[in-house]
């Protein structure tokens, strides 16, 4: 039987246990994070790009943005629970978005993206029993420098002998066709043990490129596609351990 992402999901906070009880029992395995909507809140980031852009188009509210305005990954949406009225709304849209894709993606503004709750915490325990993290981002390599400059900020692991960044060559790159490529340099680094990750069709891909791997929907957002989350998959709200 297959879940809908859009159905209710199979919550199952314990999964953070039994994922630190397999390392422990295999030390020397491999735990694969995602970043964005992972491990990471963009929110802060969003928030910002839309008070730049409203500062400079001298449009009040939303040069008042805040983290909350955001609920997904519409800008326009955004726009408006800052207090914009929809005509003004239609008439900046196409601007608004433009200054966004000039900027989400560097490394600059990614230096603002705050932890998922419990994220550095659990970073550390699993760190402790042994394992190998492997951060596998859809980021590209020109975000590498923020990207890491992020961790250090946040107090995450930051890449090196048992800690590795795997991030897509070039932007033009989908985010699904870089994941299926990064299976191979997983396998490279070890035996892959658990991944978690916030997109359906990236952890249903997960799912079955490493059957026998714990496999972790992070339930924050994501990319709205009517995806269907595969059997055996479960999902926590954030790395929290009740």
């Amino acid at each position: 039987m297959i879940a809908s992402a859009r159905n209710p999901l199979t919550y199952d906070p314990t999964v953070l246990e039994r994922v630190l009880g397999r390392v422990r029992a295999m030390p020397g395995t491999v735990v694969v994070f995602d970043l964005d909507s992972t491990l990471l809140d963009n929110k802060p980031r969003q928030a910002r790009i839309l008070r730049e852009f409203g500062a400079a188009r001298g449009i009040r509210v939303l040069a008042a943005a805040r983290p909350d305005h955001w609920v997904d990954w519409s800008i326009t949406r955004a726009m408006a629970n800052a207090g914009l009225g929809a005509e003004e709304v239609a008439r900046w849209a196409d601007q608004a978005k433009q200054f966004w894709r000039e900027r989400f993606f560097t490394s600059e503004y990614c230096r603002d993206d705050e932890p998922i709750a419990g994220a550095r915490d659990y970073l550390a325990a699993i760190g402790e029993a042994g394992a190998i993290i492997a951060y596998c981002t859809g980021r590209h390599e020109p975000m590498r420098g923020g990207t890491v400059d992020n961790f250090v900020r946040l107090g995450y692991p930051v890449p090196g002998a048992r800690v590795h960044l795997l991030m897509k060559p070039v932007f033009e790159l989908s985010d699904d066709d870089w994941k299926l490529e990064a299976y191979a340099r997983l396998r490279e680094l070890g035996a892959v043990v658990a991944v978690f990750d916030n997109e359906p069709t990236h952890v249903n891909g997960y799912r079955a490129g490493f059957p026998d791997a714990t496999v972790v929907h992070l339930a924050t957002d994501d990319s709205g596609r009517p995806v269907t989350i595969a059997d055996g998959v479960v999902s926590i709200k954030d790395f929290q351990r009740r």
